[in-house]
């Protein structure tokens, strides 16, 4: 199985999530993975980056995938721990600062920057990233000298149906004010097997090309904007490139907001 002249990693006739290397990636060098779409349960960056399933070891050798998650999961007593079995970390500043500066090179911090609001857009067909006003991960790309690198995973969205509220309703709002206290969204959705297993769709988790960013310990919000339309074209032009090789049509649009 292969996607034009890109290296699909991973093989196994059970295998439904895909990692798509398109360049390289220095191990004398830090990035910072942006995955996009968070989907229901981002089932492409768990698999891709949180474990060795998809081969991502082999496919970018001497660079360690290091995949951030909201933080205050790690607060919930023994969740936490299992969270750190998995070698998980809070998508917190020190964290992170601790990934870029203190592990020396070739580490690949993956930050699903879209979130819970990302979550609640989640539906098949639908390529909907949010990230707009998502700026703070190039900030500490610029902090910390890290290459910023564009992912998406095509057919994320695909896995699982989601019962959407509309705005206005109780469920809506009941879904708003609990991302707000508790950082994640309660989306109600169904699968296959007792409703919980993901549908048999394939997921292409595809990595882009890294995006040069220089080390400014403390860069201007002119600088932030500016490497962040960077990331929004990088991403915009991966998603074109790659979409009809893995499973879309041509008419498909990302929708960035």
């Amino acid at each position: 199985m292969a996607l034009d002249s890109e290296v699909l990693q991973g093989d196994g006739p059970l295998q439904l999530v895909f990692l798509v290397k398109t360049a390289e990636l220095s191990p004398s060098k830090n990035y910072i993975l942006g995955c996009h779409p968070h989907g229901i349960v981002c089932c492409g960056a768990f698999t891709c980056f949180g474990t060795e399933a998809c081969g991502f070891k082999e496919a970018f050798p001497g660079v360690t995938s290091c995949l951030a998650t909201l933080g205050g999961l790690f607060r919930i007593p023994l969740f936490r721990d299992y969270l750190m079995a998995l070698g998980l970390y809070p998508v917190s500043k020190p964290s992170i600062e601790h990934l870029l500066t203190k592990s020396g090179t070739g580490n690949a911090v993956v930050i699903v920057v879209g979130g819970a609001e990302e979550s609640l857009t989640s539906s098949p067909g639908v390529n909907t990233v949010v990230m707009k006003n998502r700026k703070g991960f190039v900030k500490l790309a610029l902090e910390y000298g890290a290459d910023l690198v564009p992912v998406y995973s095509f057919g994320e969205n695909d896995l699982f149906r989601q019962v959407k509220f509309s705005e206005g309703s109780l469920g809506h709002w009941f879904q708003t004010i609990f991302k707000k206290v508790m950082g994640f969204a309660p989306c109600l959705f169904k699968g296959e097997r007792w409703l919980l297993m993901p549908y048999r769709s394939p997921v292409f988790t595809v990595v882009g090309s890294p995006i040069s960013v220089p080390k400014v310990p403390s860069p201007s919000q002119e600088q932030v904007d500016h490497y962040h339309q960077l990331y929004m074209e990088g991403l915009t032009k991966l998603f074109h490139k790659h979409k009809t090789s893995c499973g879309l049509e041509e008419t498909q649009q990302i929708c960035i907001t």
